[in-house]
């Protein structure tokens, strides 16, 4: 897969999926915190690519600096950086349940 060899931050979210399932399996999460938990994961991966595939299509169409260019590959990222906020309050949440 390109973006898991190319990328370093799709490499990051693997490995911390991989840490978090491995935790949810060994702490016996409930089955649905673990569907909870494999949503945001799978949802963070999805942005992650996509953001890939925004990078790779800007960089293909232009290699001069626009702003267009800029707007589009910062609103990917944005979207990643939510989604990955998103995934850590819900492990919080779960995680760190009284």
């Amino acid at each position: 897969m390109y973006a898991l060899r190319s990328q370093w931050n799709m490499r990051a979210h693997v490995a911390i999926a991989v840490l978090v399932l491995l935790a949810a399996y060994r702490l016996h999460v409930a089955r649905g915190s673990l569907i909870a938990l494999v949503l945001v994961i799978a949802l963070v991966l999805v942005l992650e690519l996509l953001n890939t595939a925004v990078e790779a299509v800007v960089d293909l169409t232009t290699s001069a600096e626009h702003p267009l260019a800029k707007a589009a590959k910062d609103c990917a990222a944005g979207a990643v950086l939510v989604g990955a906020l998103a995934a850590v309050v819900v492990g919080a949440l779960i995680f760190l349940a009284p």
